[in-house]
């Protein structure tokens, strides 16, 4: 039986490479990205919650706030093309991924 090489066939193969290089890279990396993401969270839950007690109803003031700091960081990190990012940069990502998430699902919370 041959096999064809379609689109698909080259999709699936960069797919299970990607994936097998996130399976095989370093450890201190990946335990960064994955601390930094949860610490993030942790931040964008508690202060919003912070903030609301603080100043009463002027919730969406600081969202508006956190959503500001976090495009600002967008934007440097736009400036970086390096091919592998730097273990700061990467953290620095993946705590503001965590914070967006953390906003994200407040507002779920209060919509319900």
């Amino acid at each position: 039986m041959t096999l064809y090489v379609t689109r698909f066939d080259r999709l699936q193969r960069r797919v299970g490479a990607h994936l097998s290089q996130a399976l095989i890279g370093p450890w201190r990396r990946r335990s960064v990205g994955l601390l930094s993401l949860l610490f993030g969270f942790i931040v964008g839950s508690n202060v919003t919650m912070y903030w609301f007690q603080k100043s009463g109803q002027q919730r969406p003031f600081a969202v508006f706030v956190m959503v500001l700091v976090l495009e600002i960081l967008v934007r440097l990190r736009s400036r970086v093309r390096i091919n592998q990012w730097p273990l700061g940069w990467l953290a620095l990502d993946n705590f503001r991924i965590g914070t967006v998430y953390a906003v994200v699902f407040e507002a779920f919370k209060l919509g319900s």
